[in-house]
């Protein structure tokens, strides 16, 4: 299978983690991003994120398959794909923030002269696909030069490399052939089993018997899916924080509990771990963004505002738990043991842990925090 020239668009987890995961399946790939301090820092070998596996492919394709620049126009130029993997935060009103997917897609506009598939890999609503297609043709480019194509990530961080190289599956949302057919081939090493039957192939799930799904779907389809995929997973760890609370008042043991209902296979195991509640970069943001889009097209989806409210209600109730123990907490010095969003990442994005300290503090109590990765 031939290598294809790719343009990543982003340096964060998402980008970097797809950088090198492509490089490691056999693509040529530019890595772009506006920040000069971080592609310098990348350029000296620097890994700027905890993830498990990351800082070894980085290291073997640095100045060979991977390079890193600030010049998006030239990687506009000599690509075949590019992957827009910016970031979207959530503006005031709970929407994603696509200012940072317009800018390079008005960029890309700029540069483009032959034909180029550009890829949406940062998680977006709805939409979007159509948005980034008008922003590119009242940039004065023709609508046969280009393809847009919804490819969602379903990365977790702290075991990203593995996730993207061993996927549940792998959506492409297209509607066009030539994009399609681009959009398979660059993953034609993970569908046909080629990857895995390699000696140095990064260990996982799947393997040249079981390679990953890849399903087709137009790009509307694969922009919900991803949005609707947080916010299943969401709802879940919400349901069992609520389950959580059923058995304390009725003194059940939740582990016990929590077992039973995952050894149902039409429900499994996963994400069903009591807590304070879900934090991090994607699923506040998504489970938001999911909700407002409802809310424009007439929908009515309470459910996640049901979602939201129980994971807020978590610290509070933790916090009450802290209360009934020590009486006051006023002058009470505290140990916080985990400052992430959860275990083997350094990300503090909407941790939970975070927001509890910040709510011991304002109780008039001292901390003292460690965390393994991101202190």
């Amino acid at each position: 299978m031939r290598p294809i020239e790719i343009a990543v668009v982003g340096s964060g987890y998402v980008g970097l983690v797809a950088a090198a995961c492509l490089a490691e399946i056999g693509h040529n790939v530019v890595c772009v991003d506006n920040d000069e301090r971080k592609v310098a820092a990348l350029e000296a070998g620097g890994v700027l994120i905890h993830e498990k596996h990351l800082p070894e492919l980085l290291e073997q394709y640095r100045n060979s398959r991977i390079r890193f620049t600030t010049d998006l126009g030239e990687a506009t130029r000599t690509c075949e794909a590019i992957f827009i993997a910016v970031g979207t935060p959530q503006s005031e009103t709970g929407d994603a923030d696509l200012c940072y997917v317009e800018a390079v897609a008005c960029e890309i506009a700029r540069s483009l002269t032959t034909y180029k598939v550009i890829i949406e890999k940062s998680t977006v609503p709805v939409y979007t696909n159509e948005w980034i297609r008008r922003a590119i043709e009242r940039n004065g480019v023709a609508p046969e030069l280009f393809d847009v194509v919804s490819n969602p990530e379903f990365l977790r961080e702290g075991t990203a490399v593995e996730d993207f190289l061993h996927p549940d599956r792998i959506v492409i949302g297209a509607d066009s052939e030539p994009a399609a057919s681009l959009l398979t081939a660059i993953y034609a090493p993970l569908t046909t089993g080629e990857y895995f039957s390699r000696h140095d192939a990064i260990a996982g799930c799947c393997s040249t018997a079981q390679p990953p799904v890849l399903l087709h779907t137009s790009t509307k389809s694969a922009e919900i899916i991803k949005h609707a995929s947080n916010a299943f997973l969401a709802l879940k760890i919400s349901f069992i924080n609520a389950v959580s609370n059923l058995c304390e008042a009725t003194d059940a043991n939740i582990e016990q509990v929590a077992r039973g209902i995952g050894l149902d296979n039409r429900i499994g195991p996963r994400f069903l771990r009591p807590g304070i509640g879900y934090g991090g970069s994607c699923f506040p943001k998504d489970v938001a963004a999911f909700r407002r889009v409802a809310e424009q097209l007439g929908i009515d989806f309470t459910l996640l505002s049901e979602v939201e409210k129980i994971n807020t209600q978590q610290l509070n109730r933790f916090l009450a738990k802290i209360r009934a123990a020590l009486w006051t907490l006023r002058g009470k010095r505290l140990g916080v043991l985990g400052l992430a969003f959860k275990g083997e990442t350094d990300d503090i994005r909407e941790s939970p842990a975070v927001a509890l300290v910040q709510m011991l503090l304002a109780e008039g109590c001292s901390i003292t925090a460690y965390d393994p990765a991101a202190m």
